[in-house]
């Protein structure tokens, strides 16, 4: 059996199916200080035709960073048909990435800010399980977010939130789905794993099965592993009522959260590995595939609800675009970030709110 030669290096974007890329991205920069872009980038996604109906489907995509730290949103509208939504209420245990996690320092004025930002807000601030100070809300896309209080950071700035801390994936069988994320996944630290009522769930009075996975805290490795900082992943079954698959019937890229991506280095090593323990690639582009200013290699696999967890291993990104200032990293030493300095430099390409 082929030992772990691969690491990951932290949850690097979410993916976001929205119906207007520039409006959406312009209420992320607002709310949660998105304002660094690395990559936007019109193309066709014809790698993906497995999830979306056998077609080669157009879109628009942004990928954007918060410098304060943690993983960015990319930001994803098709061009060449229009976006569909999951036309019912996602609720917390329906299958799929219920909610995306966001890192804030002070609870309190982040509340203020994103009730200000026109956030609805659909739980009081509260604990969780571990007693961290949290809140939900949807954004006005109808996406839920968990704002959750984490020191974790890369740089100082005024921004009441930092980048993404986790997501919240709905699953069918708790036990059952730990193992992906814990063993191959690299969520190795049990933070907790209970089941009860929960105050801080917007379904309050159904009892739920919660796991929160995370990142060992000693340092995230890769080039950019300073900048994602730390990462969870909660896994939620609920239970006494029938789940939904939150994808059911649509394509990747419809509306909602359509991935979570994980940055890692030695990509076929991670394949052997997950093909090893029961979750194959279900694409890959083999060698580089080029998003305008950036390349890398990609792949995703589905966990055991059909969740899709994509992986890019970055090969080139651009730090400061307009003077063509590039970083190639595919020759460097993997295990170490790069120098702070250098990727402070994104910021340089900041878009104000």
């Amino acid at each position: 059996m082929l030992e772990k030669s691969y690491q990951i290096n932290g949850i690097q974007q979410i993916g976001i199916g929205v119906k207007d890329v520039h409006k959406a991205w312009s209420w992320y920069r607002q709310a949660f200080s998105m304002d660094v872009p690395v990559f936007e980038d019109e193309a066709t996604a014809n790698l993906m035709t497995k999830y979306t109906n056998g077609t080669a489907e157009s879109r628009h995509a942004v990928l954007a960073m918060n410098m304060q730290g943690g993983g960015g949103f990319e930001i994803w509208q098709f061009t060449s048909r229009t976006p569909t939504p999951a036309g019912f209420e996602i609720l917390p245990g329906d299958l799929g990435i219920y909610a995306v996690k966001m890192r804030v320092r002070n609870l309190a004025k982040a509340f203020e800010h994103l009730k200000e930002c026109g956030a609805i807000i659909l739980t009081s601030p509260s604990k969780t399980p571990n007693g961290v100070g949290t809140f939900f809300l949807k954004d006005p896309f109808d996406n839920v977010f968990q704002i959750v209080e984490d020191s974790n950071r890369f740089s100082e700035n005024t921004s009441p939130t930092g980048g993404v801390l986790g997501v919240v994936i709905g699953v069918s069988d708790l036990e059952n789905s730990i193992a992906l994320y814990r063993d191959i996944l690299g969520f190795s630290v049990m933070n907790y794993k209970e089941e009860s009522t929960f105050e801080d769930l917007p379904e309050q009075k159904l009892t739920f099965k919660r796991a929160l996975l995370s990142m060992p805290t000693e340092g995230n490795p890769g080039a950019f592993g300073a900048l994602l900082c730390p990462a969870q992943i909660e896994l939620i079954e609920v239970r006494g009522r029938e789940v939904k698959q939150i994808f059911n019937g649509r394509l990747w890229g419809d509306l909602g959260f359509i991935h979570c991506c994980l940055d890692v280095n030695g990509m076929r090593n991670l394949k052997v590995k997950a093909s090893e323990a029961g979750h194959p690639f279900t694409v890959d582009s083999e060698d580089s595939f080029d998003m305008g200013s950036a390349s890398g290699h990609f792949g995703y696999l589905e966990d055991v609800d059909r969740t899709l967890i994509e992986f890019v291993e970055t090969h080139r990104v651009p730090i400061l675009q307009k003077w063509n200032l590039y970083l190639n990293l595919k020759n460097r030493d993997h295990k170490k970030n790069l120098p702070k300095f250098l990727v402070k430099l994104l910021a340089l390409n900041r878009v104000k709110a």
